[in-house]
């Protein structure tokens, strides 16, 4: 009786024993691992700015158009055209076919009549 005793003593104690001890993954911090669906993690979707997603989807003629709002002969309108053909000079560059041509020209005011001939001739939208 008392060895039956002693085994159900032992047997409870260990049952007991495995209840209490919790998974090392309920143990873990939450904050650490991020939320999931279906053991994906969670997507967050942020707001687009509609200004800047427009300005990115702009034409070169569009562009363009817009340097011509800057004062003429400035070195900020030839940032603008520089910005949309970064200058590539070539001391050998033939005449200008296309505002892409433009570019190549060395002297900044040549470059900049350049490409102001071509967005002026830009019909408007």
């Amino acid at each position: 009786m008392k060895a039956m005793l002693a085994l159900v003593l032992v047997m409870y104690s260990g049952a007991a024993a495995a209840q209490g001890a919790a998974p090392a993954e309920a143990t873990a911090p939450r904050a650490s691992k991020p939320p999931t669906v279906g053991g994906k993690p969670l997507v967050q979707v942020k707001p687009r700015n509609v200004a800047a997603a427009k300005q990115k989807h702009q034409s070169v003629a569009e562009k363009l158009q817009a340097c011509l709002e800057i004062e003429d002969g400035t070195k900020g309108r030839l940032d603008c055209y520089d910005a949309i053909f970064p200058p590539k000079p070539n001391p050998k560059a033939p005449a200008a076919k296309a505002v892409a041509d433009c570019r190549f020209t060395k002297e900044e005011d040549e470059r900049l009549t350049c490409f102001n001939g071509f967005a002026e001739k830009i019909p408007k939208f």
